[in-house]
């Protein structure tokens, strides 16, 4: 039989059973299919119940002991980023003048080259009309 005529076949059953038969034969089912996967990719079902924790945990609400233990290592963190992405910008900043580059030489060096593409532009139009003129 194949697995088409299978499924078809079990279709044929489920619909002659209760509700309640045809419930706990797809728990069965679904368990089964989670077993097989459960061994087959065990990264995967260790993800996803990591991923599944972390939901459950967003969702509850924060106790106020949690809220006293986490709000200094919060802080510390956020003044560790906030640290960090100003030494970055600062530094950047400072690489970029020492190349000589400014947002004013950027502005610069993007008129010219929008003038170059203009100019291209039209040299490559003009170009065209007297080639087409001096063959016809």
């Amino acid at each position: 039989m194949t697995e088409r005529e299978n499924k078809q076949s079990n279709t044929a059953a489920q619909a002659s059973q209760s509700p309640r038969q045809r419930a706990i034969s797809a728990y069965e089912d679904a368990r089964g299919r989670a077993s097989d996967t459960f061994s087959e990719a065990p990264l995967i079902a260790l993800a996803g119940g990591i991923a599944a924790g972390a939901l459950i945990a967003a969702l509850l609400p924060r106790t106020e002991a949690e809220t006293k233990l986490v709000r200094p290592t919060a802080r510390r963190v956020k003044d560790s980023a906030r640290a960090a992405l100003d030494a970055a910008r600062d530094t950047g900043k400072q690489r970029l003048g020492e190349l000589g580059l400014s947002r004013e030489k950027g502005e610069e060096t993007i008129r010219n080259l929008l003038d170059g593409l203009t100019d291209a532009g039209k040299a490559s139009a003009n170009a065209a009309v007297d080639a087409v003129r001096n063959q016809g």
